[in-house]
């Protein structure tokens, strides 16, 4: 597409995820109600483990991280997804799409970085479990919290590197419900070979890296659990584990079919809905996970329900 035969745009239309009016008021009651029980339930998290001495552990340190990336993922692209179930039309400036953009990127990227912290942490705690205060420090959480942000940053930046100082012409409509990479670039003028590969590139690269430490993480584990003698043992060592496994196969299920497969595989359609998913669902589902499993997590909230009720 040549410059000369198309207007610039700095504004876009966000489609969302229908164009039916009665079906959007149904969308907008249903998205609202899972955005507070995000909020209530990753909230709940945070303050359940700051208040409650017995999750003063690093397993729940990287769990309190995880429930406010939860909380900014979700945070990001549910309010202008409400927004849009209850316009006619939902126009966000550039600035606006690549700052919602850049924090989706950013806390999707720290969410990787920190389920596979909590896969090394748990293989800390099962395979070196007298060593474990020791090798899990104070400065070592904060290193690999640390790392899990900054990884978040860098990959966020790179998307939105490539977007940096570029035109858009053509059509302003954008067929999502969230502003995404890939839909804007297609309206930019020049022809960009590192535009279009290196932001996958950097995105498939975290996931894979992620993904190796998680199974080399397990399969230790897996070892580890099959020397212990009893049957009990067994089974409660496996529990432990049952919650972050069943939160990383839904996390990286959903983001391999956005960003690993193949965009010709599945249409638009298919692809709203795995990112709503990945974006709403999960955030929500999260919580949830962590704390139905989790006895520790139970006993500290029935701990902490009585105190207060003692002192009402």
């Amino acid at each position: 597409m040549s410059d000369n035969n198309c207007t610039a745009v700095t504004e876009f239309i966000i489609l969302g995820l229908t164009d039916d009016p009665i079906l959007s008021i149904i969308l907008f009651v249903i998205f609202l109600g899972v955005y507070a029980v995000t909020l209530v339930g990753n909230l709940s998290i945070i303050i359940l483990i700051r208040n409650s001495s017995q999750l003063h552990t690093p397993m729940y340190f990287f769990l309190s991280h995880l429930a406010f990336v939860d909380i900014e993922i979700s945070s990001s692209v549910t309010p202008l997804m409400l927004m849009n179930s209850l316009e006619d039309i939902t126009l966000i400036p550039l600035p606006g799409y690549v700052a919602q953009m850049y924090c989706e990127a950013t806390f999707g990227t720290a969410e990787c970085f920190l389920l596979a912290v909590m896969a090394y942490d748990w293989y800390m705690a099962i395979c070196s479990p007298l060593l474990y205060s020791t090798n899990m420090p104070t400065r070592v959480c904060a290193l690999l919290l640390i790392i899990s942000y900054l990884g978040g940053c860098v990959n966020a930046w790179i998307f939105t590197g490539c977007l940096l100082n570029r035109s858009f012409c053509g059509t302003i409509k954008i067929n999502h419900f969230f502003c995404d990479y890939s839909p804007l670039l297609k309206l930019s003028y020049s022809q960009d070979n590192l535009a279009e590969f290196l932001p996958p590139a950097s995105a498939g690269s975290i996931i894979m890296i992620t993904v190796l430490i998680i199974i080399v993480s397990y399969v230790c584990i897996l070892f580890s659990v099959m020397k212990i003698s009893s049957t009990e043992g067994r089974s409660k060592a496996f529990s432990t584990c049952t919650s972050h496994l069943t939160a990383v196969t839904l996390f990286y299920g959903t983001l391999t079919l956005i960003y690993v497969m193949p965009k010709s595989s599945y249409s638009v359609d298919e692809n709203k809905v795995t990112s709503v998913f990945y974006s709403v669902m999960i955030p929500m589902l999260n919580p949830l996970i962590y704390s139905l499993r989790n006895n520790e997590v139970k006993g500290a909230l029935r701990k902490l329900m009585s105190r207060k009720h003692l002192f009402s």
